[in-house]
């Protein structure tokens, strides 16, 4: 990770947080941030691998700088960071493309070890939330499927792009893979992301499984 950016508007979370960030990515830059608008100032500014993100901040919610750099920059990881584990909170930032979610409570170590995850392409998420996701997949999952084929037209190129986002490659990998440049998988994601109405990574794979891509290896 080359820059990182953390979003959190109490100094003293803020300072823990860059801490447990430069301990996992050690190399990385960190920009600061205490408000919601100076956030999305520094997202044209800057190409951001990862950022974390609080929710509940003086001038908004952190929601909508999930949704900024979902929107300008769809190959950086957001992770909210926040102490809030109810519905109302974990669902409409995971459907604005939050990557992961972490809680403030748990300790260090286990937020050392979910941060470290994000290196092998895998969500972070704290172990109550894993649950919460998992219920609710499993809940959508049992419900009557409508036997109706969605009408999305996919190109060959952007059904493989697809593919490997639901499979969990990260778009540089993709781009190696297709021999393609991280930029043009980035552009290739955002338009696929748009026909399919869908706004994060594990949306994506629900409706590349409910396309029947997974059989294609």
């Amino acid at each position: 990770m080359d820059h990182i950016l953390l979003l959190e508007d109490i100094p003293e979370i803020r300072s823990w947080l860059k801490t447990l960030v430069q301990q996992v990515f050690p190399r990385s830059t960190v920009v600061e941030c205490s408000r919601v608008s100076d956030a999305l100032a520094a997202i044209p500014r800057q190409r951001f691998e990862l950022a974390l993100i609080d929710l509940g901040l003086p001038d908004g919610s952190g929601v909508a700088v999930v949704e900024a750099l979902r929107d300008q920059q769809p190959e950086a990881q957001s992770v909210i960071v926040t102490i809030h584990d109810d519905d109302e909170h974990l669902f409409p930032a995971l459907q604005a493309g939050a990557f992961g979610y972490l809680l403030k409570e748990q300790a260090r170590e286990l937020l050392v070890e979910q941060l470290q995850r994000i290196s092998q392409g895998e969500p972070p998420l704290s172990p109550s939330i894993a649950r919460k996701v998992i219920a609710y997949f499993t809940s959508q999952q049992r419900k009557p499927q409508s036997p109706v084929v969605p009408d999305v037209q996919l190109t060959e190129r952007e059904t493989e792009v697809l593919l490997r986002v639901a499979k969990g490659f990260t778009l540089p990998e993709i781009g190696v893979q297709l021999g393609l440049s991280r930029h043009t998988i980035a552009d290739y994601v955002k338009q696929i992301y748009r026909k399919l109405n869908v706004s994060s990574r594990a949306e994506a794979a629900l409706e590349a499984q409910r396309l029947g891509l997974f059989g294609r290896g």
